[in-house]
C-alpha cells in the first residue's frame, strides 16, 4: 500500500531498535486498548467498521438536505468542526462561490467563535439563498455551537416554519442523552449519532464529518477506503519498517528528544491549509499535556516564504519540519514564452507551474535542511478523496503511537475546561456564584 510515501532521510534521525520497538509496542497498545485513555479508542478499528449501509445512509440524507438547499450551515466547534472544514476545502474549487456552474450546495460553518460580526456576517451572506443546518454537539450546551444553533434554528424557523424546519435541520449528537438529543427528538429532526468511544478530534470519518462532506458533494465512500486501506497498513502486527505511522511517530518523538521542540506542517498547495488546521488541533490537544508535548505551527509555501521562511531559515533552532507533497496536481497550465521578457521568466517557458512548483520545494527541503532545521517528507500522489482519508487516518493513528512514546494519555483535553469556568462565572451563570465573585475580585 503505497498511498502514503514517508521519507526521512533528511531528518537527520538514525531509526535504533529501541526506537522500533517502543513504537510498536505503542501501536500494539492502541490496539489492545490496555493503555491510558483506553475508553475513547474507538477511531482505531473506525474505517473498517464503516459499512456500505453506513455510507448509504449518510449520501441519502446528504441528498434530501442538497434538494432542498443551496447553503448549508454545518455548526461545530473543534473536532466536530475541523475536519469537516479540512475535507472541504482540500477537495472543492478554491473559488468555488464564484463559480456559476456548480452544482452542489456551498458549505460554510458557524458555531466555531463567538463572533457577533462573523454572525452577523453570516446570516447577511445567506438571506437570499435557501439555507438548511447541520448541528454537531455530543451534549448541546457547549456555548460556541449552542449560541450559533440556537440563531440558525430561529431563522430556519422564521423562513419556513417549525414543520419544515424539521427537515432542514440534521442533529449529529449522542445516541440518547443530552440537550440536543433531546431537541433532535421533540422536533423530529433527522439524526445521525457520535459514538460514545470517539473523541471529537479524531471523529471526521463518523457522521460528524461524514456528513457534511457528503453534502458538499465529496466521495465519501472513497474517503473511507482510503482510511480502511491505511488502518490495514499500520494494524498491529506491522513491521515498523512497513508502518509509516509507527515511523513517522518514532522520528518526531526522537526529534524532540533532540530539543526540537515545534513541528511545522508545510504543503505547497493552498488546498490543504485546513488540513494543517485540523492536524493542529489533532497533535496539539493530544500531546500538550503534562508539561510536555512538541508544539504543533503549520505554514503554506511559497507564500509563508515571504513572512515565515526567515525564521525557519534562521531562527532559533527548536523546530523541525514536516512538508505534505503532492504528486501530482490535478490541473495543466505551461508558463509560455513571452518576447520582451521583460520578467525574465522565458528560462522557464514550456514548465508546468507544478514543475516549478516542485523545484522550490526541494529547493527549500535543502536550504531549510542546511540550515539546520530536519526535514520529514510525506508525499500523497493527489488530492483526491482516497489519499485524503489514508492520510487523515494516518496522521490519527501516528498521533495515539506519538502520545503514548511520549508518556501522555492523547484522548483527554483536561486543559480546555479552565477558560470555560472563567467565562461561566463571568457570565454569572447559576451555580457558579462564589466563582463569580472570585474571579471578579481578580479584575
Amino acid at each position: 500500500m503505497n498511498t502514503i510515501k514517508l521519507d526521512i532521510r533528511k531528518s537527520g534521525v538514525t531509526v535504533t531498535d529501541a526506537m522500533k520497538a517502543e513504537a510498536l509496542a505503542a501501536n500494539a497498545l492502541l490496539h489492545s486498548k490496555q493503555g491510558a485513555g483506553n475508553d475513547f479508542l474507538g477511531w482505531v478499528n473506525l474505517p473498517t467498521s464503516i459499512s456500505a449501509a453506513d455510507i448509504e445512509a449518510l449520501n441519502a440524507q446528504a441528498s434530501k438536505l442538497k434538494e432542498k438547499a443551496e447553503v448549508i450551515i454545518c455548526i461545530g466547534i473543534g473536532g466536530s468542526y475541523l475536519g469537516a472544514k479540512a475535507v472541504v476545502e482540500a477537495m472543492s474549487n478554491s473559488f468555488n462561490l464564484l463559480r456559476r456552474d456548480r452544482k452542489e450546495p456551498v458549505i460554510v460553518f458557524a458555531g466555531q467563535n463567538i463572533s457577533e460580526d462573523y454572525t452577523c456576517e453570516l446570516l447577511d451572506a445567506v438571506k437570499d439563498y435557501s439555507i438548511a443546518a447541520i448541528v454537531i454537539s455530543k451534549s448541546g450546551t457547549t456555548t460556541e455551537p449552542a449560541i450559533a444553533f440556537r440563531i440558525v434554528k430561529a431563522e430556519i424557523e422564521k423562513r419556513y416554519g417549525k414543520a419544515e424546519a424539521a427537515e432542514r435541520i440534521v442533529a449529529i449528537t449522542d445516541r440518547a442523552r443530552g440537550a440536543l438529543k433531546t431537541l433532535a427528538t421533540k422536533e423530529g429532526y433527522p439524526t445521525f449519532v457520535i459514538p460514545d468511544d470517539v473523541g471529537g478530534r479524531f471523529s471526521v470519518l463518523t457522521p460528524v464529518g461524514l456528513l457534511p462532506l457528503a453534502a458538499a458533494g465529496v466521495d465519501i465512500a472513497e474517503l473511507v477506503r482510503g482510511a480502511q486501506d491505511m488502518e490495514r497498513a499500520t494494524a498491529d502486527g506491522t513491521a515498523f519498517d512497513e508502518n509509516p505511522a509507527a515511523i513517522y511517530a518514532a522520528v518526531r518523538n526522537a526529534l524532540y528528544k533532540e530539543g526540537k521542540k515545534i513541528e511545522i506542517l508545510a504543503s505547497y498547495e493552498p488546498k490543504l491549509q485546513y488540513i494543517a488546521e485540523w492536524w493542529k488541533q489533532l497533535y496539539g490537544e493530544s500531546e500538550g499535556k503534562d508539561g510536555k508535548g512538541i508544539f504543533p505551527a503549520s505554514v503554506t509555501l511559497t507564500a509563508d516564504l515571504h513572512s515565515m521562511g526567515q525564521y525557519i531559515q534562521q531562527g532559533e533552532r527548536t523546530l523541525f519540519e514536516t512538508v505534505i507533497s503532492v504528486g501530482e496536481p490535478a490541473c495543466k497550465i505551461v508558463v509560455e514564452a513571452d518576447d520582451e521578457n521583460l520578467d525574465g521568466l522565458n528560462f522557464m517557458a514550456g514548465k508546468r507551474i507544478s514543475e516549478v512548483n516542485r523545484m522550490a520545494e526541494l529547493g527549500v527541503q535543502l536550504a531549510h535542511v542546511d540550515g539546520g532545521v530536519p526535514n520529514i517528507r510525506i508525499e500523497i500522489p493527489a488530492i483526491g478523496e482516497y489519499a485524503v482519508g489514508a492520510l487523515l487516518y494516518f496522521f490519527e493513528k501516528a498521533c495515539g503511537i506519538s502520545g503514548y512514546i511520549l508518556g501522555v494519555n492523547p484522548f483527554d483535553q483536561p486543559g480546555v475546561e479552565a477558560y470555560k469556568k472563567n467565562m461561566f462565572a463571568l457570565l454569572d451563570k447559576p451555580g457558579y456564584e462564589e466563582e463569580s465573585k472570585a474571579i471578579k475580585a481578580r479584575l
